[in-house]
C-alpha cells in the first residue's frame, strides 16, 4: 500500500496510478506529456493534472525522502529551485516517487546551447553567469549542492536576464553555514561537470574545435562567482571622514539586486579613526520588493528593474501633463491600471501567449527602447508591438548602444516553445 505525502491533494493527482511503478504509467488513462530531459540517474515523467504540469521521478525511498526535505527547506528560504509537491512511497516495489511542480517557461541548457550561434559567446556567458549567481545564493544560505551540472539546472527569463534554478537536490545538504572548503569543493564540481557537459554538446554539434574555448568560459564562471561572493562579503576599512563610502557600498549591492538589512561600523583595533564596514545582505530581490511595495506586483528581480524604469518614465509624464508633482504611490496606482494591465495582455497575445504576460510586457519595453535608439526617436508602442508580433529582435548594434541601461540584449531568438 502506497504512503502519501501530497502538498496539493487535488483530484487529478490523487487519481494517478500510485499503486503501479512509474515505469508502467505508459497507459492511455495517465495524462503524460512528452518533454525531453537530459541525462538522469532515475526515471522521470511529466503528468498533466488539474490544469498544471507535474514532474514525477522514481527513486529509492531514502534518497527521495532526503531530496523532498531539502527542496522543502529551499522553498522556505525562497531560493531558486523547483518546488516539491509530494512524496509517494511504494513499499511493494521498494521505491518512491518524488513529485515536483514543473517550472513553466523554463529551458534546459542543452536545448538552449543547441540553438545558440557558436560564434556568439555572450549568450553562453549569460547562462553561465546565471549558474554562478545561483551557486552564490545557495552557498549564502548554507546549501551545498553537490551536483551542479547542465542536466540539473533550468533557466527562466527574468526581464532581460536569465535566472538559473536548481532541479536535482539528491546530493544536496543544508548547513547553518558552509566552510570555504565546502564552497570551493562545490565550485570545483560545477566547473568540472559543466565543462564536461559543454564539451559533450560541442562534439554533438560537430564543433570539437570549440572545446578549449568552452572550458575557458566555464572558468570565467568561477571568476564570476568569486567576484560576486567578494562583493557580498567584503569588509572594507576606511577613515572616519570617508563615511560616504558606506552609501557607495550599499548602492553597489542594490545594483546587484541585493537588499541591505543592516550596516555596522566598528573601530579597527585601538585606532578610532579607522572603521571596518560590515553589511548584512538580505535576499536578491531589492527592486522586486520595491515594486511590490508600490504596486502589489510580484515579479522577478530582472523584470522589476525594467518595470521600475517604466514607472519612473510614466510618473515624469504625469507630472508634465498635470503641471505639478505627482507622488510615487499615485503614479504607481495609475500606471498599473492605465498602462500595465491592458498592455501586458496585448503584448502576451503578440507572442502567442508564450511565457508570462508580465515578461511579454518587459519584452515590449525593451524592443521599443532599442528600436527607438535605432530610429533616433520614440517609435511608440504600436511599432514595438508589430516588431514583437513578427518575432523581430533588435540588431546587435542597437543592443551595444544600450549597454549602459540594458546589460545584455533581449533573448528574443528563444521562446518557451523552442
Amino acid at each position: 500500500m502506497a504512503e502519501f505525502r501530497l502538498r496539493a491533494p487535488t483530484p487529478g493527482l490523487l487519481a494517478l496510478p500510485w499503486d503501479r511503478p512509474l515505469s508502467q504509467w505508459n497507459v492511455p488513462d495517465v495524462p503524460l506529456r512528452d518533454i525531453a530531459v537530459g541525462p538522469s540517474r532515475h526515471l522521470v515523467k511529466f503528468v498533466d493534472a488539474d490544469d498544471a504540469l507535474w514532474a514525477v521521478k522514481d527513486m529509492p525511498p531514502r534518497v527521495a525522502a532526503k531530496e523532498y526535505d531539502v527542496l522543502r527547506r529551499l522553498e522556505e528560504m525562497g531560493l531558486p529551485a523547483v518546488r516539491p509537491a509530494g512524496l509517494v512511497v511504494q513499499p511493494e516495489f521498494e521505491t518512491a516517487i518524488l513529485v515536483t511542480r514543473y517550472l513553466e517557461g523554463s529551458w534546459q541548457y542543452r536545448r538552449l546551447f543547441m540553438r545558440l550561434p557558436p560564434d556568439q559567446p555572450k549568450h553562453r556567458a549569460r547562462l553561465l553567469d546565471g549558474m554562478a549567481g545561483l551557486l552564490v545564493e545557495l552557498h549564502r544560505h548554507g546549501v551545498f549542492w553537490g551536483d551542479c551540472s547542465l542536466a540539473n539546472t533550468l533557466f527562466s527569463r527574468d526581464g532581460q536576464t536569465l535566472q538559473a534554478y536548481l532541479v536535482d537536490a539528491e546530493t544536496s545538504e543544508v548547513h547553518p553555514v558552509l566552510s570555504r572548503g565546502q564552497r570551493e569543493h562545490d565550485l570545483d564540481i560545477m566547473v568540472e561537470n559543466v565543462a564536461m557537459g559543454m564539451v559533450d554538446l560541442a562534439e554533438r554539434l560537430g564543433r570539437s574545435e570549440l572545446e578549449d574555448v568552452l572550458i575557458e568560459e566555464v572558468e570565467q564562471a568561477r571568476r564570476r562567482y568569486d567576484t560576486l561572493w567578494e562583493a557580498l562579503h567584503a569588509e572594507p576599512v576606511f577613515g572616519f571622514t570617508d563615511r560616504y563610502r558606506v552609501e557607495g557600498t550599499v548602492r553597489k549591492l542594490n545594483d546587484l539586486g541585493f537588499a541591505v538589512d543592516e550596516v555596522s561600523l566598528q573601530p579597527v583595533g585601538d585606532d578610532p579613526s579607522q572603521l571596518r564596514l560590515h553589511v548584512a545582505v538580505g535576499d536578491r530581490r531589492y527592486h522586486a520588493q520595491r515594486l511590490q511595495e508600490l504596486t502589489g506586483l510580484d515579479v522577478g528581480e530582472g523584470q522589476a528593474r525594467i518595470l521600475l524604469g517604466d514607472l519612473r518614465a510614466y510618473q515624469a509624464q504625469l507630472c508634465r501633463e498635470e503641471g505639478h508633482d505627482v507622488d510615487e504611490q499615485t503614479a504607481a496606482r495609475l500606471w498599473v491600471i492605465e498602462v500595465v494591465t491592458p498592455t501586458e495582455h496585448v503584448a502576451h497575445a503578440a507572442l502567442n501567449n508564450r511565457g508570462t504576460a508580465i515578461q511579454a510586457y518587459c519584452d515590449l519595453l525593451e524592443v521599443r527602447w532599442l528600436l527607438s535608439e535605432q530610429a533616433g526617436r520614440d517609435v511608440g508602442t504600436n511599432v514595438a508591438l508589430a516588431a514583437l508580433t513578427r518575432g523581430a529582435a533588435p540588431t546587435d548594434s542597437a543592443a551595444k548602444m544600450a549597454v549602459a541601461e540594458v546589460p545584455t540584449e533581449p533573448f528574443a531568438v528563444l521562446s518557451e516553445d523552442d
